[in-house]
């Protein structure tokens, strides 16, 4: 959940242009793109609307990224999962044709984490209603239901784009940054600073990997604070939102009856949403990414700031093709 607002300070850091050597580095063996085996389908509640939204996850071809199309809605447009198909971020990432506000589908992060954790890069997502399903707060169900898809390697190599310059976006005292980063993989570190006790000031950081995603992210809920309820409820948001699907905070209490799942479970949920918001960049991203008090916000402004300065990154699709078939 975020609630910033849209007003940001995006940031290149002015440093050296990076020796050649760095930039030309290139992979021992390109990663193939993966869709699922199948399709499967579920069905669950939309944390915001309180509806029965039925999802379908469908194999998709190489080189069609990730998806999302509205079934409920007749000749509604098919919505990519990138950043630039972001319409808003105010309590949860939303997609949606900007022609036609209506046609938009809310809550993808934890789908959209689930994808990246799990390394799908094509897939069709199809849903009857304008969000997807939360089912427990977390990412658990979505993992569930891709791997009982099963999962398919595909004759195009992953897009992979390369930070080689840092960029930074802020707001107030919440900051993102993507750096430049030698690992094969995504780092991230991230902080969070509540006035609520239960929550307090925690860190966590984690390369990403299949495993790393599965044990150490994919599990922890979202979380509201108890005050914000009531609010949100009259403003029609959070609906479907009870203590099964999410982490109610109300000051030093956790009001969930079996509590926490484990006693960072906070800052893991939002490095989980991070790993769904960059992952609208429409590839794999080689960079370390960190923050302090960000959310779904600054994680799409940073992704904005990113593909605008074409010196910041590098694609290294090409690259890694050129020196598999070596």
């Amino acid at each position: 959940m975020n609630n910033l607002s849209a007003a940001f300070t995006p940031r290149s850091k002015p440093v050296e242009s990076l020796p050649a050597p760095m930039r030309q580095i290139r992979p021992k063996t390109a990663q193939a793109q993966h869709t699922l085996h199948h399709a499967i389908s579920a069905v669950g509640i939309g944390l915001h609307t309180g509806r029965s939204i039925n999802i379908t996850i469908k194999p998709a071809p190489a080189g069609h990224g990730i998806v999302f199309q509205r079934t409920d809605l007749s000749g509604a447009a098919p919505l990519p999962a990138r950043y630039d198909y972001v319409l808003e971020t105010h309590l949860s990432t939303v997609l949606g044709d900007r022609a036609h506000p209506e046609n938009r589908v809310a809550t993808v992060e934890h789908l959209m984490a689930a994808l990246n954790g799990c390394g799908i890069d094509n897939a069709l997502i199809l849903v009857d209603g304008p969000e997807t399903p939360v089912f427990d707060g977390s990412a658990t169900d979505f993992v569930f239901l891709l791997d009982c898809a099963g999962r398919m390697a595909q004759s195009l190599p992953r897009r992979v784009v390369r930070v080689v310059q840092p960029v930074r976006v802020e707001h107030k005292d919440a900051w993102v940054e993507l750096l430049p980063h030698d690992g094969p993989t995504l780092h991230l570190s991230m902080s969070i600073d509540f006035s609520a006790r239960a929550i307090g000031v925690q860190s966590y950081a984690l390369d990403l990997t299949p495993t790393s995603f599965r044990n150490d992210l994919a599990s922890n809920r979202t979380f509201a604070m108890r005050q914000e309820i009531e609010a949100l409820h009259k403003a029609g948001l959070a609906l479907g939102g009870s203590l099964d699907n999410a982490i109610v905070v109300d000051n030093d209490h956790v009001l969930n009856p079996t509590g926490l799942r484990c006693p960072d479970e906070f800052i893991r949920h939002k490095i989980m949403d991070a790993v769904g918001d960059l992952y609208l960049a429409g590839c794999v991203l080689q960079a370390s990414f960190r923050g302090h008090r960000s959310g779904h916000t600054l994680n799409n402004q940073l992704l904005h700031a990113l593909f605008a300065q074409t010196t910041a990154w590098q694609d290294m699709t090409n690259l890694q093709s050129t020196s598999a078939a070596a």
